[in-house]
């Protein structure tokens, strides 16, 4: 297997307001080793199998619940005879974000290597999380008020359960002060999504964090597999696709909106990324909806 397989870039939903999927999915031969830049959860219903990521294994049966960071590797390996049912759950890192003063859920996005990015509920642990994920589930596949705010509360409680439950394996990660600002290459990843707007520069981020720039183009080369400015036009570009797609302003627009001071180098890095010009894939899209 390759250091950087399959990249999936996209989920249903990933484009809109509010960037959030959740799937009950049936596997009977598991799921090829692959990475992503958003953050997902499973939680089994059914079935067995192994999960690995980040070339660590460990068993899934009903009541695993697994949470990948971004650009973490992993695979799922259903055993012989067997169909692993399991809810499957991909959003945006800035889902966990709060709002002003409040850091929200954005720490599990730095916690220390010692805590685990599974957990095993059993008995009536697995009855209340196998609940609580199918109100999510029934939740996103209804057409209620208030939806996205119930949808962000049911999933804050899946991933809060999940976090005191690992916790508990870790006595001296379970004391930590979450309001901490760990200098991992998660912690920066995160802020170059979360300030892709602004004009960002390996050297000012370097000097932000207290790295040298040759280490931090290292760190985010062998975490993402792409260098910095592939990772910063990723991500600005599939900004650009949602607003040209779900809004009818201009390209201008657009470009200064995510992040770039010139309609042409937007224009270029657009063409250079998804094969045609803005405008053309705005009339592509549109047409296809």
């Amino acid at each position: 297997m390759s250091y950087f397989p399959k990249y999936l870039k996209e989920y249903p939903n990933m484009h809109s307001v509010f960037p959030f999927h959740i799937s009950l999915n049936s596997l009977t031969h598991g799921y090829p080793a692959h990475r992503q830049d958003f953050l997902e959860f499973s939680y089994v219903i059914e079935g067995s199998g192994t999960e690995t990521i980040n070339g660590i294994v460990h068993r899934m049966q009903p009541g695993t619940f697994t949470f990948v960071l971004p650009y973490q590797i992993h695979e799922i390996t259903t055993d012989a005879r067997s169909t692993l049912l399991l809810y499957n759950c991909m959003f945006g890192m800035d889902l966990l974000a709060g709002h002003q003063n409040d850091a929200g859920l954005s720490h599990l996005l730095h916690s220390k290597n010692e805590l685990l990015s599974y957990v095993l509920f059993q008995d009536r642990e697995f009855e209340r999380m196998k609940m609580r994920a199918e109100e999510l589930f029934a939740e996103y596949n209804s057409e209620n008020t208030w939806k996205t705010v119930m949808l962000r509360i049911k999933l804050y409680e899946l991933l809060i359960h999940f976090d005191r439950k690992r916790r508990q394996h870790s006595p001296i990660e379970a004391n930590v002060n979450l309001e901490r600002k760990p200098r991992d290459i998660i912690q920066i990843i995160h802020h170059i999504h979360s300030n892709y707007q602004d004009e960002l520069r390996l050297a000012l981020l370097a000097e932000q964090f207290g790295m040298s720039q040759s280490h931090l183009s290292e760190s985010i080369k062998k975490t993402t597999g792409q260098t910095f400015l592939h990772l910063l036009h990723d991500i600005r570009i599939r900004h650009a696709c949602s607003l040209l797609v779900s809004t009818s302003r201009s390209v201008s627009d657009i470009a200064l909106e995510v992040g770039y001071g010139s309609y042409k180098t937007f224009t270029r890095i657009f063409r250079e990324t998804k094969g045609v010009i803005p405008t053309e894939y705005r009339k592509k899209r549109i047409v296809n909806i």
